[in-house]
């Protein structure tokens, strides 16, 4: 059975209700209008071959009249086919896709997982991924069955490793706990950090990598990174050179609120991290504030998978809205992490990605919660209006 559309218009002061049937075929033209943003104008998008356009298709189907229109959204930190114990089945994996698409995540940042998920690109119902390879960190010294495990001396190679498996990224894991200290320590020299990055740009990748602490954020900053995950210990001059050297941060912002919950867990054998995660806990809409006004690029990422379930980019919205507003979430959720990850927004010719909301967002940020309609490669995939 085609899936059908209903939606209201008002018109001459009536309130008009409509059921529209979704006609059957590989590709079908599509007609929407509604508030635009980031523009915030009124529009008329047409849909054609699973593609943008602004000028008239005769034949398409109205599908939408009134509400607010957004690129889709974007999770640029997240782990498809990734939980608590390591790799999952690829049906698993597909049920994570499918709940950041009904949560209008259409574009997805894999960062890190250790299953194969190409298989992925083959499905014109699921996001799209862009991956970063498997993460890269020290034996013993991050979450087991997760990473690849090298040494210092195996960095360079394996960095290369992962920039020929990924998709233009490179995860690092900067920093975990050292048992001998008994807190958060870096995990790579900054030298050699820095000769791996330097090999990663070489090949077309840009790296990242998971800071909680203040130094391993530093150093790798200093050595030349490209993005920083989390970040929650950022002091001020490594704020400062990011926002001079554009260095982007996914802080995932509803991961952080699992930071009293990490502490606990390691109190008995390690107090000095315990008592270093609450601090940071305590000091991050601080710190995220200051990365805001300095000028750092932020965008919205989830961390979805490990601990986290899929499909919670809207409570991250909601969460970045605390640091920064309604505009300054939306925008690191959609159109300005769609730029960054070089893939357009609503514009001619674009993939056709798009979330449409009832009301507007801008000024109830909760409104990204409740898509009304989600439409991907051209084609509608859910949302409340949909039966």
């Amino acid at each position: 059975m085609e899936p059908s559309v209903s939606f209201t218009h008002s018109h001459d002061g009536t309130t008009h209700s409509h059921q529209v049937v979704i006609p059957d075929g590989p590709s079908p033209r599509l007609h929407l209008h509604g508030t635009v943003l980031p523009d915030g104008e009124p529009r008329d998008l047409w849909i054609v071959d699973g593609r943008f356009s602004f000028t008239p298709v005769p034949d398409a189907v109205t599908v939408h009249v009134g509400g607010w229109i957004l690129p889709g959204l974007v999770d640029a930190h997240c782990h498809v086919g990734l939980e608590a114990h390591g790799g999952v089945p690829s049906e698993r994996a597909e049920q994570h896709a499918v709940a950041d698409r009904e949560a209008g995540a259409l574009l997805l940042r894999d960062a890190g997982s250790p299953v194969d998920t190409r298989w992925i690109d083959e499905r014109e119902d699921l996001p799209e991924i862009i991956r970063a390879g498997r993460h890269i960190a020290r034996p013993k010294r991050y979450i087991r069955n997760f990473a690849e495990e090298v040494e210092p001396e195996e960095l360079v190679a394996e960095v290369v490793t992962q920039a020929q498996r990924g998709d233009g990224w490179v995860k690092l894991v900067g920093d975990w706990i050292d048992r001998d200290t008994g807190d958060l320590t870096p995990l790579w020299p900054q030298a050699v950090a820095a000769e791996a990055i330097a090999a990663a740009h070489e090949h077309g990748a840009r790296v990242t990598a998971h800071c909680f602490d203040e130094h391993s954020a530093e150093q790798l900053v200093a050595a030349g990174i490209d993005g920083i995950e989390h970040g929650s210990g950022l002091n001020d001059a490594t704020i400062a050179a990011m926002a001079e050297r554009g260095v982007a941060l996914v802080p995932t912002l509803i991961n952080i609120e699992n930071f009293p919950k990490f502490a606990a867990a390691g109190e008995g054998k390690f107090p000095a991290y315990a008592a270093h995660m609450r601090a940071m806990y305590g000091a991050r809409k601080e710190t995220y504030g200051k990365a805001l006004d300095a000028g750092v690029p932020i965008y919205a990422g989830t961390d979805a998978g490990g601990v986290l379930p899929h499909g919670l980019i809207g409570r991250e919205l909601l969460a970045l809205a605390e640091i920064g507003g309604a505009e300054f979430a939306l925008g690191a959720g959609s159109w300005r992490a769609r730029e960054w990850l070089g893939r357009p927004a609503l514009v001619e010719g674009a993939q056709a990605d798009l979330v449409v909301y009832d009301t507007d967002p801008l000024a109830d940020i909760t409104t990204v919660l409740h898509p009304a309609l989600i439409i991907l490669r051209g084609h509608i995939v859910g949302g409340a209006r949909v039966r």
